[in-house]
């Protein structure tokens, strides 16, 4: 991941929770063309389940430090 993408992965961080809901919104609608109407649902189902059960979401940080630890170790 570039220093770009971390930094912008930080400011989302910081964002309150209805803010950062927003912005996920907007690159979903972005890339909605790219994805099938399954894909689609499966997000908002994603989405949907996140916003009832916040304290069983993880910070993204975290997400992404085991991402990278499980793709190094994968290499």
């Amino acid at each position: 991941m570039s220093s770009a993408q971390i930094q912008v992965l930080e400011q989302l961080d910081r964002l309150p929770f209805e803010e950062q809901r927003e912005v996920f919104e907007q690159l979903r609608d972005k890339f909605d063309d790219m994805l099938t109407p399954e894909q689609i649902a499966e997000l908002d189902r994603r989405a949907e389940r996140a916003l009832a059960h916040p304290e069983r979401c993880r910070p993204l940080d975290e997400v992404v430090a085991d991402l990278e630890k499980e793709f190094r170790a994968g290499r």
